[in-house]
């Protein structure tokens, strides 16, 4: 048994230096915020992440076959079988399913969200939006927060409106760039009651007063569901907090240079600098050492319940192998979830006993 420990975790390390490659290239944002993280997670998180990245190239390709969907589906099917495919990312994702427990159906709510992608469907209102964001995206959250070793609903709950808040950061910033491949995310019902036709704007994408307000109104609704995101940081690990703070921090920026650009995300692309990502990724490091909890009760959003209804919430920290840094982890997230289960009865007795 430690024999193939050994070897399952050589092969690990040999398959995620093609899965970082694949991320260094092709996604800076998430390299940066991931090199805080503890090693054997942002491990992890980049076979997760390099995976995602395969999937979403394959959709995206023109040349695509028909039946992309189904060959995704078949690579789910072999890692979840514990028999991957031979691509590195297959079989690095393998592992990490395995070992951090991470339901299939999440995973599958991502294939889902390609399958619209691929059929070109449109969202009517803000809430078909976030229905779609919520498989993308916060499909991610999800599983990054299950990588964390927390499986939390609250916590869960506040990483899946970080994944939907970056999606529709992402949607603001390439309002143009999708138009031009005849895509359309901006809520249709938006665009109409701005007396723009979106069909026609399509055919013609151009940056106008009322697609202005349609990005603004994106943006204030990302805007709020960092704020709320913001209140799960504290739910996650001391030394996973600061890379998941610096995630939110750098891609809300982005929506900060769509501003300064006058809200036209058509005729330019946002992109902050790399001296804003540092001076973001330093500011990120306070929340290690303090990260407040607040008592706020927030309202829930229909479209991501049933990531969260998705995880077994007592299956916590079975993936770790043994190490004193593994176990230091475990213990303090022991001791953080049974300080916060006490207080969490402690109001509630003090709330029954006023009454």
């Amino acid at each position: 048994m430690h024999d193939r420990a050994i070897t399952t975790e050589f092969g690990f390390q040999i398959d995620l230096q093609s899965c970082e490659n694949l991320m260094r290239d092709g996604s800076k944002s998430f390299f940066s915020a991931s090199r805080i993280l503890p090693s054997k997670i942002r491990d992890s998180a980049i076979a997760l992440y390099a995976f995602c990245r395969l999937l979403d190239d394959m959709v995206d390709d023109p040349n695509a076959p028909d039946n992309v969907i189904e060959q995704i589906e078949y690579r789910l099917d072999r890692i979840y079988a514990q028999n991957p495919v031979d691509i590195p990312a297959d079989r690095a994702l393998a592992i990490v399913v395995e070992r951090f427990l991470i339901p299939r159906d999440i995973l599958e709510a991502l294939v889902e969200g390609f399958r619209w992608d691929r059929s070109g469907r449109q969202y009517h209102t803000i809430d078909d939006l976030c229905t779609y964001g919520a498989r993308v995206a916060s499909t991610v959250g999800a599983m990054m927060t299950l990588i964390m070793g927390v499986r939390d609903r609250a916590v869960l709950e506040r990483a899946c409106e970080l994944g939907l808040a970056m999606q529709l950061t992402n949607i603001a910033r390439d309002v143009g760039e999708d138009a031009r491949n005849q895509r359309l995310y901006l809520p249709r019902e938006w665009l109409e009651a701005e007396n723009i036709d979106p069909d026609l704007w399509l055919q013609n994408p151009i940056f106008n007063d009322g697609i202005s307000r349609v990005t603004q109104r994106l943006i204030e609704y990302a805007d709020q569901l960092y704020e709320r995101s913001s209140d799960g940081i504290a739910g996650l690990p001391r030394n996973c907090r600061s890379a998941i703070a610096s995630a939110s921090l750098v891609y809300s920026e982005i929506s900060r240079q769509i501003e300064r650009q006058g809200m036209d995300s058509i005729s330019k692309r946002a992109i902050v600098s790399k001296q804003k990502k540092i001076f973001l990724i330093l500011k990120s490091l306070r929340t290690t050492i303090y990260s407040a909890k607040s008592k706020q009760v927030f309202s829930k959003i229909p479209a991501i319940q049933f990531l969260v209804d998705a995880v077994e919430p007592e299956r916590d920290y079975a993936h770790y192998s043994g190490s004193v840094e593994d176990r230091l982890i475990w213990v303090v997230g022991l001791m953080e979830r049974v300080e916060r289960r006490k207080a969490d009865s402690y109001h509630s007795l003090a709330k029954q006993q006023a009454a």
